[in-house]
């Protein structure tokens, strides 16, 4: 039974039907034992669209295991979730992107005890799927260049030279394209504009940025509005979290003399294959990602998204909750959830050891 599409109540409830069956099965009919866990309060995230899909699948597994506990999680992107949990507003953020140099130095994380560092927790590991809508047309092999001259308003028409390139058996229609880009700011469109620029440095001139650093094309609201704008238009293409491509086509990345498509897998090879950022204090667990990577079977175009947490807080209230919901989405029952119910990658055993040290850090 799939108790993921009826939503935290109805899991709830149909947890608790199975008991009871299970129960009055057994010899004597005894009563259903209560849940264990004496854990009990609210907890408020918010931040990146990218993590909606896998939030509610974290927290009806977590209210499932803690019906005293309702954890509330705003999908308002990656900016708006940084800014919540700047201003104390939340109490942890999910973020497409670590706090940069700057914003660490500058500090003010108002949850936070004074001088206390933040940390930040690479938990959810997904393909950026760069998707199209051209009638006849399911996927396309592209190289990074041709990916940003599209998105940089220099490559026009579906039937351009670049693109029939490398799709040689492809019936290319002589129509305008239209790239949807995200206008919010948004942690998403970071990790993809970064993608462009080292990956297509000569096409590409831009800073990696949350915000879409010009005008031009269709501009649309969180990830649901991409996925809509490029779903609801004709000879689009956009880029979204790869969890909510659908049936919309997709772009297999030129990787080395290969082209690959994207996958859980190819997104965990990436971020395997890459170092930790440096300068970082402990617990702030920051990857930088290798985005030329030409090893075999990696995905570049990819997004690392953060459960962000201070170090140590201000107020004791909430942290045995913070720590525990944290390590149920760390753990392989909550990676697995994750991978089933949003298509993200789960973490490896190293990386696991490794957030574990930095939730049992949090004080």
């Amino acid at each position: 039974m799939n108790l993921k599409r009826f939503g935290v109540p109805a899991v709830i409830a149909v947890t608790a039907a199975l008991a009871l069956s299970s129960c009055a099965a057994n010899e004597g009919g005894a009563a259903p034992e209560e849940s264990a866990s004496t854990l009990s309060g609210n907890l408020v995230g918010a931040g990146a669209s990218s993590q909606d899909a896998a939030q509610q699948s974290w927290i009806a597994g977590f209210q499932t295991a803690n019906p005293d506990v309702t954890i509330d999680y705003d999908p308002s992107g990656s900016g708006a979730g940084r800014e919540t949990f700047l201003e104390g507003a939340s109490d942890f953020a999910g973020s497409d992107r670590a706090f940069n140099d700057e914003e660490l130095a500058a500090g003010g994380f108002a949850r936070c005890a004074p001088d206390s560092t933040i940390v930040e927790l690479p938990l959810y590991i997904s393909p950026i799927a760069v998707i199209f809508n051209v009638e006849g047309v399911d996927t396309l092999n592209l190289d990074a260049a041709t990916i940003a001259g599209i998105f940089a308003g220099t490559i026009t028409k579906w039937n351009d030279p670049a693109i029939a390139a490398t799709n040689p058996d492809a019936t290319l229609p002589d129509l305008a394209i239209t790239p949807v880009h995200r206008s919010d700011d948004s942690g998403t469109t970071e990790n993809f504009t970064e993608y462009l620029g080292a990956a297509a440095p000569d096409v590409w001139t831009y800073e990696a940025d949350g915000v879409w650093p010009f005008e031009g094309g269709e501009a649309a609201q969180g990830t649901s509005g991409v996925v809509d704008a490029v779903t609801n238009g004709t000879g689009t293409i956009g880029y979204a979290d790869a969890s909510r491509a659908g049936d919309l086509g997709t772009v297999a990345v030129q990787v080395g003399d290969e082209f690959v498509s994207y996958s859980p897998e190819a997104a965990a090879a990436i971020v395997d294959a890459s170092p930790f950022a440096e300068g970082r204090a402990e617990g702030d667990l920051a990857i930088e990602l290798d985005r030329t990577s030409t090893e075999a079977g990696v995905y570049p175009v990819v997004l690392v998204s953060y459960l962000i947490a201070c170090g140590t807080y201000a107020e004791t209230e909430n942290v045995e909750l913070v720590t525990s919901y944290l390590s149920y989405i760390a753990s392989p029952e909550g990676q697995d959830a994750a991978a089933a119910d949003a298509g993200s990658a789960p973490i490896s055993d190293t990386l696991r050891e490794q957030i574990t040290a930095a939730i049992d850090s949090i004080s």
